[in-house]
């Protein structure tokens, strides 16, 4: 294939993975519901996250809001905020029977466990997830590693769990942490696929935001690298980088030909901004 054909190739590659994209935003947003109509079409996932802030009821109502609207939720499940096993059977009972989920983002939560879970596979262990219905089961990926576990033990954390869910008769996949720079999310994809770990892999990116906002949420969750190289630019340019859009990553990854099968979008609030870019970049 010739260059210009190529780049035309890349280039449709990339405004298909952007108008298929989904999106997570809080339970309290104002949007989780009929208000998202306005921005965009029904039929889109919308992951509702769980931060230490609500409590399952608020994730359960925003999930039902979601689907009355049209939408497709896909509620957070962090192991260790739940206190029990009944907690949480009743999360899951609940987000099935009234926003009808099919499909869980299952983590473990930076909390100190507050009930039995210590990590996303002891809740998985229970076979909690296919009892109350869950289908499909989406997993934490982590290309530049977790500020306070081992890579070692990340990558065996990682594989156990894909196994589990398997031998549950779920489906798995795996949603990566965000990123500025696709050569740390290549290089993973690439040992995950060394690895035997064959699982539809969605990359985390950054919608349009401030240079502040990025730059607090990749503190927290330690993307290093990527904060390395937004820090290595000058403050004018990596001002006009992250509050564009994260196109040039998107780019680069397909010009990588790294086996994606989509994106995942943390909109950090701002869910009509990174609306908007979906709408102008796709």
């Amino acid at each position: 294939m010739d260059a210009p054909v190529l780049a035309t190739v890349q280039r449709r590659r990339v405004g298909t993975l952007i108008r298929a994209c989904a999106i997570e935003l809080s339970p309290r947003d104002e949007l989780a519901g009929d208000r998202l109509r306005q921005l965009l079409a029904p039929g889109k996932s919308v992951f509702v996250n769980h931060p230490a802030s609500v409590t399952h009821h608020d994730i359960v109502a925003a999930c039902a809001r979601l689907r009355r609207a049209g939408f497709v939720p896909v509620p957070h499940i962090a192991a260790r905020r739940l206190a029990s096993f009944t907690q949480a059977s009743d999360f899951l009972q609940r987000a099935v029977g009234e926003a009808d989920v099919e499909s869980v983002l299952l983590i473990g939560g930076d909390d100190s466990p507050a009930g039995p879970f210590r990590a996303a596979l002891d809740l998985l262990a229970t076979g909690a997830l296919e009892r109350c219905g869950i289908r499909q089961v989406a997993l934490a990926g982590y290309p530049e590693g977790h500020p306070a576990i081992d890579a070692t033990a990340l990558a065996a954390a990682l594989k156990a769990k894909v196994l589990l869910a398997r031998q549950a008769g779920l489906g798995v996949s795996l949603i990566t942490q965000f990123g500025f720079e696709a050569a740390p999310i290549l290089r993973w994809i690439a040992g995950l696929r060394a690895d035997g770990i064959e699982c539809p892999i969605h990359v985390g990116i950054a919608g349009p935001a401030s240079v502040a906002t990025l730059a607090k949420f990749a503190i927290r969750c330690g993307i290093g690298a990527s904060l390395r190289a937004l820090a290595r630019g000058h403050t004018a340019f990596a001002r006009i980088l992250v509050e564009a859009g994260p196109d040039a990553l998107i780019a680069e990854l397909v010009a990588g030909d790294a086996p994606i099968a989509g994106l995942h979008v943390f909109t950090f609030g701002g869910v009509r901004r990174t609306a908007e870019w979906m709408r102008l970049a796709g």
